[in-house]
């Protein structure tokens, strides 16, 4: 009996050891847990904000922080708070800018920017070659829009911190929540991602694709004159000329956009061509009617709201008569439904040079077409914009 209970207490004594052992070890584990989920959330957002301003003061002390976020508008360069003072007086806003600043608006999609380190840097070449070659007048400012989602923005916020340090004129930068407007888009534009998009069905996520389509009807009434830029282009030239081109339209027409340089469109229409051998469907420049390519666009937001030609034609029903008649089915989206409705209406287009979007790209050279591509690549003229698509190399300056 007296050896059970020296076992007893010897396993009673082992048996609490474990437990305050034990408790002891989940003390500690929860403690590493609270440190690294809190500690290291609150010292990520300060020594972001840290890097933004030291940066940036180690290229202009007198530059104000950049403080990229969602609706926040940014002025360059920065003004003392005795010329703020003193401008507030004479009609300046709390953005910075005065109430009859003539504004230029460029949007350009940025998302899944996060997760691709080759759209960072398609976005550095653009942004820092955009800089370079801007020149704003007295009173102008380049609004820069982005449609974003949260984790691209903030590296977005970042990396613009770095590109527009050396901007000499005035701009502003919002963003677009990518998620709020596919919520607007997809009821206009469900009916036909079915005829441009890839895969099968409309999936809601591919309705951001079809912005410039109906984004007369998302953007507000104010705003009547917008540009949309890929990512993957690198401008030679002051993108305030290429605003110049909107004075530029003929009459009836709501978008100007360039040509399509690849016989993409010689192929997508090739059952249509088939039935009507005579036609110009798909032929090249400068005769035929090659399509278009929608990295570099002008979207004249106010035309595109008046024109009830255009306006009827994103309906359904229409768009699901003018694939028919075209047996068209495409995967490109917005550039596909500007193609189909140009072959039944170019009235409704503005034609950018080609210069305006000089295009790489030449994956159709070598499936099928080197025969007839040069015919749709070449590009006579003086190059504003290069446009590396299909990941293309973009030539040095």
């Amino acid at each position: 009996m007296g050896i059970l209970r020296l076992a007893a207490r010897i396993m009673g004594r082992i048996s609490t050891f474990r437990s305050y052992q034990f408790v002891l070890l989940l003390a500690a584990a929860l403690a590493v847990v609270a440190f690294y989920y809190f500690g290291s959330e609150k010292q990520n957002f300060s020594s972001t904000t840290k890097r933004i301003k030291q940066t940036q003061a180690s290229h202009n002390s007198n530059r104000n922080d950049a403080d990229l976020s969602v609706d926040t508008r940014l002025l360059h360069p920065a003004e003392s708070e005795e010329q703020a003072g003193a401008e507030r007086d004479a009609g300046v806003q709390s953005d910075g800018s005065r109430k009859g600043d003539q504004r230029y608006h460029a949007l350009m999609m940025f998302t899944k920017v996060d997760k691709s380190r080759s759209l960072q840097d398609k976005f550095r070449v653009a942004m820092l070659s955009m800089v370079k070659h801007s020149d704003f007048l007295e009173g102008e400012v380049l609004v820069l829009h982005f449609v974003s989602d949260q984790a691209s923005q903030e590296l977005g916020e970042r990396m613009l911190a770095e590109f527009l340090l050396d901007a000499t004129f005035k701009y502003e930068v919002l963003f677009h929540d990518v998620v709020a407007l596919t919520q607007k888009l997809f009821p206009i534009v469900e009916a036909m991602q079915k005829h441009f998009s890839a895969g099968s069905g409309a999936y809601y996520s591919d309705a951001i694709f079809f912005l410039s389509v109906a984004m007369h009807h998302i953007m507000p009434d104010n705003l009547t004159r917008i540009v949309q830029l890929d990512l993957d282009l690198k401008y030679r030239t002051n993108i305030r000329d290429l605003f110049q081109e909107f004075d530029r339209f003929t009459p009836g027409a709501v978008i100007g956009i360039t040509r399509e340089m690849q016989p993409v469109y010689r192929h997508t229409f090739w059952q249509y061509r088939k039935e009507n051998p005579q036609t110009r469907v798909g032929e090249p420049p400068p005769e035929g009617l090659p399509g278009f390519n929608s990295g570099v666009m002008l979207l004249d937001l106010g035309a595109m709201r008046a024109s009830a030609l255009y306006n009827q034609l994103l309906k359904p029903s229409n768009v699901a008569k003018l694939a028919d008649q075209y047996r068209f089915r495409g995967h490109l989206g917005d550039q596909d439904f500007f193609t189909m409705i140009g072959m039944e209406h170019p009235e409704l287009f503005y034609s950018l040079a080609c210069g305006w979007n000089r295009q790489l790209c030449t994956w159709w050279r070598d499936h099928g077409y080197g025969d007839v591509f040069q015919m749709y690549y070449r590009c006579d003229g003086p190059v504003y914009i290069y446009h590396g698509n299909c990941n293309s190399p973009i030539p040095d300056d």
